[in-house]
């Protein structure tokens, strides 16, 4: 990994290796931004969106009054989060002609392409063209990102914006000991809009100071220690204006974290212990409260949800900066990035032993960015061996690569638009992932499942009884369905005297005696079901009892 360069796989002249590539990558963002273009409207409400609209309601009135509305510093416990995605998602509102929670998706749309150009870009940074260009793909075609991307109000724009602040980070070890405005400025954009978005945004400072090691060594070690240490503070001291934007940015979509100096290690405190009433969910066939997780949660639910060639692309690049670290014809520099990729990419998963996780790995899709980058690099570091040795090797290879991507591809189109369900093919995909993990488990399917209601009664023409609207009883989350079904609709908890039942597929809803309506499916499971239970007794839609 240590003598990458971007003529792996051979063509005419350099140039048209660098610009063939390139014009791919291009023309992957390109379709990326179409197909999120003509779909973002197929993504159903979660859990958390309307709750998220409403805070970015009280943010900017808060900025409206002249911080003499402070409802925002107070709002559940979303004040201890950064509302930058929502507050920009309430002011495109404003001018676009989309209704609010399109627009929430179309922005979340947006983000994620850009986070997948600035994958591409820290990729081919560190690798060349081949490995940003397969660091584009991969990222591209990971379910999980792609699906989090239109409906995920805080991991995914966290996810872009570490990977903003990485590439500051590389390119910080690259010009080393002298920082570019440039540089200054990514840094200073990451760090805020990371932090600012969650707390956990200070984890880019552990793999910056790890990171670093192996750069200063050498230097304490051809310099001298003095002289060392005075370039390492030369460095921090033309860092400060980066970290003064930084802190103005994070404060600015965080207001709460500069009311009082200490707010975000109180943030860090209170999220650092489970801070709601405990639940459970189903993990591994077994009901497990989401306090007491397993070590092996995060671990078992990366292997079986990304793609298979992203795993084992990204393992083999974590082993690769392991072997190179310690020899002695690789520099500084190239150790240093390697080692800061790295340590994104596999430290968050590590580090957790007994975690109060819950959802699957939403929290911690920022590590993907990082993983297809190392993912990239591999692969070209394999082409690049095989061209040397094995040159007859390399069509088989990449074919066996462009299958690994195809696998996914096929699991996205079949899962729309609930890709953030997926599970790979070492699980079974969802089919054999159904009875074991959460798939929908923020109820996305309620989309779906209230146009086809909808549309199933007014193709029959039936009105609610004189005097009140349709009555539906709702297993799962209420403001989705609210929102999905309209004005003409009562949701509720309580089935009795509920002309409709609308359950998740999930464990926690029961399968009713009833007619029914619709059924929404995917790879034969479902997701979720509308029953017809007029006339009938239902004492609960939930098979056990609520926490």
């Amino acid at each position: 990994m240590s003598s990458i360069t971007t003529s792996a796989i051979e063509t005419p002249s350099r140039r048209s290796v660098e610009r063939t590539f390139d014009d791919l990558a291009l023309c992957v963002l390109l379709a990326v931004g179409l197909i999120a273009g003509l779909t973002f409207r197929d993504y159903g409400l979660g859990w958390d969106d309307y709750t998220h609209a409403e805070y970015a309601d009280l943010l900017l009135k808060m900025y409206g009054s002249g911080f003499k509305d402070t409802g925002a510093l107070s709002f559940a416990n979303l004040y201890m989060y950064g509302g930058g995605f929502d507050m920009a998602a309430a002011l495109l509102h404003k001018v676009i002609p989309l209704e609010l929670f399109e627009t929430r998706r179309l922005l979340g749309a947006i983000v994620g392409v850009i986070g997948l150009a600035v994958t591409w870009r820290l990729g081919r940074r560190v690798g060349g063209p081949l490995a940003g260009l397969v660091a584009l793909l991969l990222l591209a075609l990971c379910p999980t990102f792609y699906g989090h991307m239109f409906m995920n109000p805080k991991d995914a724009p966290f996810a872009v914006a570490m990977a903003v602040l990485m590439l500051g980070l590389v390119r910080l070890a690259e010009e080393y000991p002298q920082a570019s405005p440039r540089t200054i400025l990514i840094i200073g954009l990451g760090s805020g809009l990371s932090i600012g978005s969650r707390i956990l945004g200070g984890l880019a400072l552990v793999y910056a100071l790890i990171g670093f090691l192996p750069l200063f060594i050498e230097e304490v070690r051809k310099q001298g220690a003095r002289a060392a240490i005075g370039r390492f503070v030369h460095v921090l001291y033309t860092l400060l204006p980066g970290l003064v934007l930084g802190y103005l940015i994070m404060g600015l979509i965080w207001p709460w974290s500069i009311i009082e100096l200490g707010n975000p290690f109180h943030a860090l405190t209170y999220f650092s212990h489970f801070f709601e009433k405990p639940w459970k969910e189903m993990f591994d066939g077994a009901l497990v409260s989401v306090p007491d997780m397993p070590w092996s949660y995060l671990p078992t639910l990366f292997a079986l949800q990304l793609p298979e060639v992203l795993l084992v692309l990204s393992l083999a690049g974590v082993v690769g900066t392991f072997i190179v670290l310690p020899r002695s014809d690789v520099t500084a520099r190239r150790k240093t990035i390697l080692l800061m990729l790295t340590l994104a990419a596999a430290m968050p998963i590590a580090i957790v032993k007994r975690p109060a996780l819950y959802n699957g790995i939403r929290h911690f899709i920022f590590v993907i960015p990082p993983m297809t980058v190392l993912a990239g690099l591999t692969f070209e570091w394999i082409m690049r061996w095989l061209k040397d040795n094995r040159r007859s090797w390399q069509p088989a290879v990449l074919a066996v690569f462009v299958f690994g991507l195809l696998l996914p591809l096929g699991e996205m189109i079949r899962l729309h638009p609930y890709q953030y369900t997926h599970f790979n093919h070492l699980a079974g995909t969802v089919r054999g992932a159904d009875d074991r993990f959460m798939l929908d488990y923020w109820g996305l399917a309620f989309k779906q499942a209230s146009d086809d209601l909808r549309d199933q009664l007014e193709e029959k023409h039936e009105v609610p009884p004189k005097g009140r609207k349709w009555k539906v009883a709702v297993c799962g989350p209420q403001r989705p369905a609210q929102v999905a079904l309209g004005p003409d609709f009562t949701i509720g908890w309580d089935s009795h005297a509920a002309d409709f039942a609308m359950t998740l597929g999930e464990f926690y809803c029961k399968g009713l005696s009833a007619p029914i309506m619709v059924e929404i499916k995917r790879d034969d499971v479902v997701f979720a079901r509308v029953y017809d239970i007029r006339g009938r007794s239902i004492s609960s839609l939930l098979s056990i009892p609520a926490p």
